[in-house]
């Protein structure tokens, strides 16, 4: 265990702490930080005395603070001196691992505030625990992981690690990794390795912390929606108490509070417990007709989800079309899973030891979380849930509808203070679409812009109005102005597109030009090496669909950013959900939802580009804008005192 150096500052009453709490903050932003070289900017500021206001009275807040703002030092200054105030854990949840690393790593910006107020801050991370290995699921594969040479790599690093995380060996396949990863439905309670496991140990670190959890969205929902049961249950909840709870990137938490929230069936884990069970020497007659049976429902109700798939290339989550053809495969699916856990609760209670009860234990567990899911997609046909098919995996989810109503019970009602930051919460100043969004009615706000000088730091580049008839025209026009810009440019650009089909779009269309840089295409590498070679080679350039944001490359690596489509959102089930909602409440989808989901994606990808003061560079948007319905919420989008400039038409 650690121990604390002191306090933040001294108070004599708890009436006291909310102005001391200012005093310090102005100290610290004014006296303390400019002591080791870090300038002043009045955003920052003004950012951090809003976000201290709303923690001690206890708000929900949206703090919208543009790039360049430093807003992780302006709510960390809060989150420091209220986890001492109360004496409680602060959740900082972040959208991604690389965040949690920046936040908590070696020479991460907690780590540089300890050192600077000469205060000891733990800070452990709270990952996934999906990311990190079941010691019991690796003893029982024998050593053998996919081909010899996998095997080989893989029992090599499982002999020297210690906290067994899945970041250690970022190139274990999936499938290998879901054979030896943690799964919810591994009995832990049951295994032989209970309390002495790499997660448990995980857990106990964080679980201790009095200071600061740096956890991510998905495993804060996690804890948050079965934390209740959980206690109920006598079970620890996977998060000790903690006092607030900052949403870091808060425009991004409906995903994962959706998945935390939800239920999944993959195909493959019913497959496996038929398959295991099917090997059963001597088995009763009544288990193998279930499993038969099993067996037809499974196969029946995946193939007539995948007959009723709505396509879209954009989209990582497929909808799928309800009917009544496939709420009866359903059923049938849902009957014949209920037979057959009647049939191993049975298998238990006889004592019969073909498979390990720890097995048996297993498929329970799966079973009845499939059983769950086909239960909430089969009330009221289907209405009460979202429903849609991974692309990546084929796994079936069902996710509750009123996502807005669970936060509001289980979070914002719990009286706690609440904060959602990102540089991209609003469309210049409306937050009406993210408080429709999460349910909020009234929490408190403040919004600042860059602290850049955008005037001088960008140029942006629109078309000027098309009477162009055909697309194939259009995408003429555009792929001779691109090969011009970059070659201009000299390379040092991020192109971003909607689908990877357009990326392969534009690669064949570009693939006979010889071009003096080489061009990363997001469909021929992993993400993170493709985004560290970008920034490596300074004259590279990256296209692809999922750049957006998450990806930060300050100075010369980067001076061009090609908006090759407007983001306008997929036919992803989660919007569609919030459509339905809208025309519901009789609001218009488009305006309500689609263009508001369209700026604000386009204001994170504009957001690549400046990243430090005296980063330089254009932004070059090329589809139409100009006297199109959706012009004023593209501007609005636009870094703030943006030049703009018009595209010319020129021949490679």
């Amino acid at each position: 265990m650690y121990k604390k150096i002191g306090h933040p500052f001294d108070y004599k009453t708890k009436k006291e702490f909310p102005s001391k709490l200012m005093d310090w903050i102005g100290d610290v932003f004014y006296d303390i930080l400019p002591e080791h070289g870090y300038e002043i900017r009045d955003e920052q500021i003004y950012t951090a005395f809003q976000l201290a206001d709303a923690v001690c009275n206890k708000k929900v807040h949206l703090a919208e603070a543009e790039v360049g703002t430093g807003k992780t030092f302006a709510y960390l200054l809060t989150a420091i001196a209220y986890a001492d105030f109360s004496g409680k854990p602060v959740v900082i949840a972040c959208a991604s691992t690389a965040l949690q690393e920046q936040l908590a790593g070696p020479k991460g910006d907690i780590q540089t505030l300890s050192r600077i107020l000469g205060l000891e801050i733990d800070a452990p991370m709270a990952k996934d625990p999906r990311q990190y290995v079941c010691d019991e699921r690796v003893s029982g594969m024998g050593g053998v992981f996919g081909d010899a040479t996998a095997s080989d790599e893989i029992n090599q690093w499982l002999a020297r690690t210690t906290k067994g995380e899945r970041s250690e060996m970022p190139h274990i396949s999936d499938s290998v990794w879901r054979q030896i990863g943690w799964d919810e439905t591994m009995p832990c309670d049951a295994c032989t390795r209970r309390g002495f496991c790499k997660l448990v140990k995980v857990r106990e670190h964080y679980r201790s912390s009095k200071d600061l959890i740096i956890a991510d969205h998905s495993i804060f929902f996690q804890d948050l929606w079965t934390r209740d049961e959980r206690i109920a249950d006598g079970k620890m909840p996977i998060l000790p108490d903690y006092s607030l709870v900052i949403f870091d990137e808060g425009h991004k938490v409906i995903l994962p509070a959706a998945m935390g929230a939800g239920r999944k069936i993959h195909k493959e884990d019913i497959d496996n417990i038929i398959l295991s069970i099917e090997e059963i020497q001597g088995a009763r007659t009544s288990m193998v007709v279930s499993v038969i049976a099993l067996g037809q429902a499974t196969s029946n109700f995946f193939e007539k989800l995948n007959q009723n798939v709505i396509d879209d290339e954009q989209s990582e989550r497929l909808a799928v079309r309800i009917d009544d053809i496939l709420l009866k495969a359903a059923d049938t699916f849902h009957k014949a899973l209920d037979r057959l856990l009647l049939e191993i609760q049975i298998e238990e209670e006889l004592y019969i030891n073909e498979l390990p009860e720890s097995t048996l234990h297993t498929f329970e567990i799966q079973i009845e979380l499939s059983i769950t899911a086909l239960a909430r997609f089969g009330r009221n046909k289907g209405r009460e849930v979202i429903i849609w098919i991974d692309r990546a995996d084929g796994s079936f989810w069902v996710v509750p509808r009123n996502l807005s109503n669970m936060l509001n019970k289980h979070l914002f009602l719990k009286k706690l203070p609440v904060v959602f930051t990102s540089g991209t919460l609003s469309d210049e100043g409306d937050f009406g679409y993210l408080m429709r969004t999460l349910g909020l009615k009234n929490p408190t706000i403040s919004t600042v812009g860059s602290p850049f000088n955008i005037e001088k730091q960008v140029v942006v580049y629109l078309q000027p109005p098309s009477f162009e008839d055909t697309d194939s025209a259009k995408f003429s026009r555009k792929i001779k102005q691109l090969l011009c810009l970059l070659k201009e440019n000299g390379g040092r650009a991020l192109i971003l597109v909607n689908s990877l089909k357009e990326v392969r779009k534009i690669r064949k269309e570009i693939s006979g030009y010889e071009l003096p840089f080489e061009v990363l295409w997001e469909d021929k590498g992993e993400r993170g090496y493709l985004v560290q070679k970008f920034r490596a080679e300074v004259t590279s350039v990256l296209v692809g669909s999922t750049f957006w944001e998450g990806i930060d490359v300050p100075g010369e690596s980067l001076s061009l950013v090609v908006v090759w489509q407007l983001p306008f959102p997929s036919l992803d089930p989660l919007i569609e959900m919030r459509r339905k909602d809208a025309e519901e409440e009789g609001m218009n989808p488009l305006i309500t939802v689609d263009y508001p989901e369209m700026g604000l994606k386009l204001k994170q990808g504009c957001g690549r580009l400046i990243r430090k003061k005296d980063d330089r560079g254009a932004i070059a948007v090329m589809d139409q804008v100009i006297g199109t319905p959706w012009e004023k919420v593209v501007m609005r989008a636009l870094p703030r005192g943006v030049k703009i400039k018009t595209l010319e038409h020129r021949e490679v």
